[in-house]
């Protein structure tokens, strides 16, 4: 590949925010560069204007027909190369939290928690995002789980309301709180708390120490800061010595995990695609003009500076600017021109997420939408990092919208590895009171819908919403009979 070609590949896998940094450099660097202040000239002597890229597109409109490629034959090979202090007494302060955080002197002042020298992420969001990809595999959960990401503030505590996110998503509360749950299980302890006792309540957890009387303990904190010992004693049922026991344990909890990580505010994410609904049905699909760095060729200042060139270095050195120039305007409007394209042909395939909700997210993976619009897979997959959509049920990045997909039977359409999973649970859910369904029985039942699965996939799939077996939960049904 050519240094060009090598650059054209990297500007389509930056950030919009790493795009704006390199586009600077190069401003900096090139002096027949220059941005491009608001409309651009008409008047002949400054052409090249950076090919605006497509402003928009219809969701079910095919993209590229009328796009000017590259120079010669480089739209092809572009296609082909992108293939603990104070244990044991009760001096409480004037609030719970306050009480907690003078047993970690290190919090008071809003320092990270955690052992001397210990590195740490450079954000609490992207931290818990590596924990998402790793640790939930359904798509449609991962969506979940974005959304309450966002929801944390800088202690790590979740500030919005489950039954806002269950109406953006158009899903049912119950499984909003289900991936709540396993997101509480995530690094840091107490992480995705609702309240103080919520939050001490999963560190002690993690450590296994959340027995009945320090249940009873986290319960009636306003006590614990008031001082009110002998309540505590009679509330808890344990003596003196177990009450002073319990109070250090919890002086030795971080009442406030998310600080364990860089405090600087988190950077707000600037869509690159904007896309909203037709007053005609369908989806209106644009660029985010905020995102796109607009550059001018100057070619009257390369006129300029060729007629005062004084030898052949000074010509070849102002002609290979002239040329990068070129190329990177060109380049821009190719990336921008692609992630139009991906990005339209993902709302056609995604469709029925946008209209009906999270749980009809059908199977789509790269090689879906690079055949659809006659791309390499390797190029969709660098347009979908780092690249965000602003849709009507939220800031997405466009990767989320791919996920695995079980075959259908002879004939039949494939199945979302979601869908089934949401299928399974349906049929669970349903048991008659007096029976329950063996994981064979569940693949029979799916195989008569048209869903080829192996029980082994069913067993998997239940063990991932936290469904006990046939065998363990026939046994607590009789328990509570």
């Amino acid at each position: 590949m050519t240094p060009q070609l090598q650059q054209a590949i990297k500007l389509l896998q930056l950030s919009n925010i790493e795009l704006a940094a390199f586009v600077e450099q190069e401003l900096i660097e090139n002096p027949l560069l220059e941005r491009e202040e608001g409309e651009p000239e008409r008047d002949g002597e400054r052409d090249e204007p950076g090919e605006d890229a497509p402003p928009a597109a219809d969701a079910a409109t095919p993209l590229g027909a009328g796009d000017p490629p590259l120079a010669g034959d480089d739209i092809e090979a572009w296609r082909d190369a992108a293939g603990s202090e104070g244990e044991g007494d009760l001096d409480l302060a004037g609030d719970p939290e306050a009480w907690i955080l003078r047993g970690r002197g290190e919090a008071m002042d809003g320092a990270p928690g955690g052992e001397v020298g210990q590195v740490q992420p450079t954000s609490l969001r992207d931290h818990l995002l590596q924990q998402l990809v790793m640790e939930i595999e359904s798509p449609a959960d991962r969506v979940i789980g974005v959304h309450l990401v966002d929801l944390l503030d800088e202690a790590g505590y979740l500030t919005g309301d489950l039954d806002g996110v269950a109406q953006a998503l158009n899903c049912p509360r119950e499984r909003v709180e289900d991936v709540l749950q396993r997101l509480q299980r995530f690094d840091p302890p107490g992480v995705f708390a609702r309240s103080l006792a919520e939050c001490l309540a999963l560190q002690l957890r993690e450590r296994n120490r959340l027995d009945p009387a320090m249940e009873t303990l986290l319960a009636n904190l306003p006590l614990l800061a008031a001082r009110d010992a002998a309540a505590l004693m009679r509330l808890c049922g344990v003596d003196a010595a177990d009450l002073a026991e319990m109070a250090a344990e919890l002086k030795a909890l971080n009442p406030k995990p998310g600080l364990a990580f860089d405090g600087a505010a988190p950077q707000a994410v600037v869509p690159d695609i904007l896309m909203r609904p037709r007053p005609d049905g369908g989806w209106h699909i644009e660029l985010n003009p905020e995102t796109l760095p607009r550059v001018l060729v100057n070619n009257r200042y390369y006129a300029t500076l060729s007629r005062n060139a004084q030898g052949k270095a000074e010509r070849e050195y102002l002609a290979e600017r002239l040329q990068s120039a070129n190329w990177l305007v060109k380049s821009l409007h190719q990336r921008a021109t692609t992630i139009l394209r991906v990005a339209t042909e993902i709302v056609n395939q995604q469709a029925l997420f946008f209209e009906q909700g999270v749980q009809f997210l059908r199977p789509l993976i790269l090689r879906d939408i690079a055949a659809a619009i006659s791309m390499h897979e390797s190029t969709v997959s660098r347009v979908t990092t780092n690249k965000f959509m602003a849709t009507p049920r939220g800031i997405y990045e466009l990767k989320y919208f791919f996920s695995s997909a079980i075959p259908a039977s002879a004939g039949g359409d494939a199945h979302s590895a979601e869908a089934v999973r949401f299928r399974i649970k349906a049929l669970i859910d349903a048991e008659p009171a007096d029976d329950v369904l063996s994981d064979e029985q569940i693949v029979e039942i799916l195989q008569k819908d048209g869903v080829e699965i192996a029980r082994r996939t069913v067993a998997k799939y239940r063990e991932s919403l936290r469904i006990p077996s046939s065998v363990q939960r026939r046994r607590e049904r009789s328990l509570r009979l």
